[in-house]
């Protein structure tokens, strides 16, 4: 929807007028390469995308938040002084854990109507779940900063790191810091190279003239909290344990280099732990030298390193499944295409492939096509620019 019609359809839902309406927004976000690197510790390369969750608020003068979303007509109603008692909720977790959070650490939280309109698709990979939690993260803690009239610029950072730790401790999914630092901290045309252990990050321009970014929904939903992604988190501290055995110094696996792993990798002696291990460090070596291809402009190198992450997300770490490979496979056989790989936790979700800007429409016609003839049903394809992280946005 357009700004003008969620307010809208605020007002229809809530009743009222405009008075006192603020609107916050927080994008999703594509990570070009450093997949299932975050939670080890290691490098990643996400950026911003132009799809958002954006927040159309006004603030009430009781303590009940009441939240719902453009496309939902259950309106969810909680008692700011009980937000613990909604973990289970179908809809509204996610944004009540944050508040949760945020009370945790001592925000005295302000009560209010919100709505919700989401652009980014669900279960897609492209970080839905980040967004909503970013942009809660920031209306809430806004809101509580006047309400005790403290004036300051948002700590996205901070943000980012609340958002992360709802999600551990009121939804339950032990998922790493990428997702939310993205979305926080996006900035137009340029992605993040960030180190996941250090939060220490940088934006480095990308300049892709003559090339778009396309992602390709597989339209196959699914759920973190219910994919074996917690499993291969778990895989990946049983190989680290073992490795530290031998390199005490690593607190985690992105402490370890490709030279390391191959010099000691028989410590780890189960071998489906070993694959998801030198996935891992391997990844992170292709993140570091993507970022180099970038910074010198060497698109076709930067191609290379995404098939070749997607070839491991396949055969090493075994995230894909038919559909993802489907459409990073014959993604590729596509005249205009230098590059494709699945992004996001991967069972489902997106892919994402760089491809020469006046090969673009027939590049969509073609992998709609053979994708459908092969899996049954169509996937989605977006062309996305790089955008903003959270922000507040001005509207009266």
């Amino acid at each position: 929807m357009e700004l003008r019609q969620v307010i809208d359809l605020f007002i229809k839902r809530y009743g009222g007028t405009e008075e006192g309406i603020r609107v916050f927004t927080s994008p999703g976000r594509v990570n070009l390469i450093g997949e299932h690197t975050d939670y080890n510790g290691g490098f990643v390369f996400p950026a911003a995308i132009s799809m958002r969750s954006l927040i159309v608020l006004r603030p009430r003068e009781d303590d009940i938040i009441r939240l719902s979303a453009t496309d939902l007509e259950v309106v969810v109603e909680a008692d700011i002084h009980k937000l613990n008692d909604y973990r289970d909720l179908k809809w509204g977790n996610y944004q009540l854990g944050v508040a949760y959070e945020l009370q945790q650490d001592g925000y005295d939280l302000q009560g209010c109507d919100m709505l919700y309109d989401d652009t980014v698709p669900l279960g897609g990979g492209l970080s839905s779940s980040a967004a909503i939690q970013v942009a809660t993260a920031l209306a809430f803690s806004t809101m509580a900063d006047e309400k005790a009239g403290v004036s300051r610029e948002a700590d996205m950072v901070y943000l980012a790191k609340v958002s992360q730790r709802s999600e551990h401790n009121y939804v339950g999914v032990k998922c790493g810091i990428m997702d939310q630092f993205a979305s926080a901290m996006g900035q137009k045309n340029k992605a993040i190279f960030l180190n996941c252990k250090t939060l220490d990050y940088e934006l480095v321009p990308v300049e892709i003239d003559g090339y778009k970014i396309v992602l390709m929904n597989t339209n196959k939903k699914r759920s973190l909290a219910d994919s074996k992604y917690n499993e291969r988190r778990g895989e990946c501290e049983e190989g680290l344990a073992q490795l530290q055995t031998v390199l005490p110094d690593a607190e985690c696996l992105g402490d370890i280099s490709m030279k390391e792993f191959e010099e000691h990798k028989g410590v780890i002696t189960n071998p489906v732990v070993r694959k998801r291990v030198e996935h891992v460090i391997a990844e992170d070596d292709r993140v570091l030298r993507s970022v180099e291809a970038l910074k010198k402009n060497d698109l076709d190198a930067f191609g290379k390193l995404l098939i070749a992450s997607h070839n491991s997300l396949r055969d090493l770490y075994e995230v894909t499944g038919i559909e993802l490979d489907t459409l990073a496979e014959e993604a590729i056989q596509i005249d205009g295409c230098i590059g494709a790989r699945m992004t996001g936790a991967g069972f489902g979700g997106c892919a994402v492939s760089i491809v020469r800007e006046d090969a673009v429409e027939a590049f969509i016609q073609k992998i709609e096509t053979v994708y459908t003839k092969k899996i049954g049903y169509a996937p989605t394809c977006y062309i996305s620019d790089i955008g903003n992280g959270g922000r507040e946005i001005k509207v009266f």
